[in-house]
């Protein structure tokens, strides 16, 4: 071998490293996105699912307090039946910074009261953006287009909440914040009372 034969087999080979060095690096970036964008996706998920099923099912709480106890743009308060017990719990949805959180307290005592000091504290979700406004209500009226009720909420007349949750885990990379919506109207509440 000459030294130009060697010297051309040696830089064949170096193009040959960095380009495979390149598609390594490549492939574990955009795995890295899918991978991020694949977990929010599923934690929106189980969180919106998790949520439509406790809200949807609120009712009077075993104390006799309306369904609705607190109902704010980034707080709701409900009594719901979550644990499937037969007891009313005290559920509570708000933002802690950029979390969106879960309180939970269950009714003690004889006659029974809920304690804020037994409250549950759980994180449903992390890496929430839209943390000033989660919650839109509406009342009886609601046909899709109406506009949502002002703050603050009159509890007696909502009939419907709105959630809104916008995920983003590093907002300077792909991939895009992920945004998830859904309504759920309140069964037990009754319009003719």
């Amino acid at each position: 071998f000459t030294l130009v034969e060697t010297l051309f087999g040696v830089s064949i080979f170096i193009l040959i490293v960095v380009a495979m060095t390149m598609l390594a690096r490549n492939i574990w970036i955009f795995n890295s996105f899918i991978s991020t964008g694949l977990s929010d996706i599923d934690s929106g998920r189980k969180t919106i699912k998790t949520m439509t099923a406790e809200i949807r099912t609120a009712s009077s709480a075993n104390t006799g307090a309306y369904a609705i106890a607190q109902a704010t743009a980034n707080s709701l308060t409900i009594y719901s039946d979550i644990y499937d017990n037969g007891l009313k719990e005290k559920v509570r949805y708000f933002i802690n910074g950029t979390s969106l959180q879960k309180g939970v307290t269950i009714p003690t005592g004889s006659p029974l009261d809920y304690n804020p000091a037994n409250e549950k504290i759980t994180t449903l979700m992390t890496n929430v953006t839209n943390t000033s406004s989660i919650f839109s209500y509406y009342n009886a009226n609601y046909d899709g287009t109406t506009a949502a009720l002002t703050f603050p909420i009159d509890i007696a007349v909502v009939r419907l909440v709105k959630i809104t949750i916008t995920t983003d885990k590093d907002p300077n990379r792909p991939p895009a914040p992920v945004t998830f919506s859904t309504q759920v109207s309140f069964r037990n509440i009754e319009d003719n009372l």
